[in-house]
């Protein structure tokens, strides 16, 4: 390890010490699931804002949570950072024949290997690995506790690397149109203990639909909110400069202010452009 990452380690090993930090000696793996997770939401928002500077910040933040679990393994006698380290690099290395050379990865004379080529490959791999552990499904190892858009996409995406998957978008409309028919049909005939399963099902096609337009679902929804929240907040200044308050206002009212907010969005764009 270089002397920086060694130090980092060093630090989180004091901080659980004998005279450590008594929060950070008191957390256990449990705990510290919201804190892993919010972090790595930290590391997206940094993203879309574009600061390296913060990226930065927040990268290092999330490295010190796999730190903190690695020294909870180390303290259970388990396994330590440097097993993490080892298992990633033959595990990276094993799944990349193309790059590191080895068995099994045929290209065709001359050809070289394409992204669809290296799914395929890797999803045998990871089959092969698991073989003896009690997984035996392609969509083994999508986490459920992942945002049910994020989940909805890699099941799909699993599922497309064996060949169940439409050729073409038409159908995959299509399917979404079948959902909402369906939803709709539903919802009139009061059958209410079924609204939330067809609710779901057409979550689920619209996601489908967003891997063919190559999209990411839960990117798309980020950034709608991103939108909504824009939008309500310029609506909220107009009103307050009007000495008013949404909440008094009219659904007429409400409605030339969200049309409003939409020009203004509009306006911003094109000069972010120009």
């Amino acid at each position: 390890m270089s002397k920086r990452f060694a130090k980092l380690v060093a630090v989180m090993a004091r901080l659980r010490g004998n005279r450590g930090c008594p929060w950070d000696k008191e957390q256990t793996r449990n705990s510290l699931k919201p804190f892993l997770l919010e972090e790595a939401y930290e590391v997206l928002e940094a993203i879309d804002d574009g600061d390296p500077e913060v990226l930065k910040e927040e990268l290092g933040d999330l490295l010190f949570q796999v730190l903190f679990h690695a020294q909870i393994g180390r303290e259970r006698r388990e396994f330590g950072i440097e097993d993490v380290l080892d298992h990633t690099i033959k595990k990276m290395t094993r799944r990349h024949p193309h790059v590191f050379g080895g068995r099994g990865f045929s290209r065709g004379k001359g050809r070289t290997a394409t992204t669809k080529d290296v799914l395929a490959r890797w999803e045998k791999l990871k089959r092969q690995e698991k073989r003896n552990r009690t997984r035996q499904s392609v969509l083994d190892g999508v986490p459920k506790p992942l945002p049910a858009l994020m989940r909805a996409f890699q099941l799909q995406t699993r599922a497309s690397r064996v060949g169940f998957d439409w050729k073409e978008l038409t159908p995959v409309w299509n399917k979404v149109i079948e959902e909402m028919k369906e939803l709709e049909e539903t919802i009139r005939e009061g059958a209410s203990g079924r609204i939330q399963e067809e609710f779901g099902d057409l979550f689920f096609a619209l996601v489908n639909m967003s891997r063919f337009l190559k999209l990411d679902p839960e990117e798309s929804l980020r950034r709608a909110n991103d939108r909504f929240t824009d939008r309500f907040r310029h609506m909220e200044k107009k009103a307050n400069r009007a000495g008013k308050s949404l909440a008094g206002l009219n659904p007429a009212e409400l409605d030339r202010l969200w049309e409003d907010a939409k020009r203004a969005e509009q306006k911003k764009t094109l000069g972010r452009v120009r």
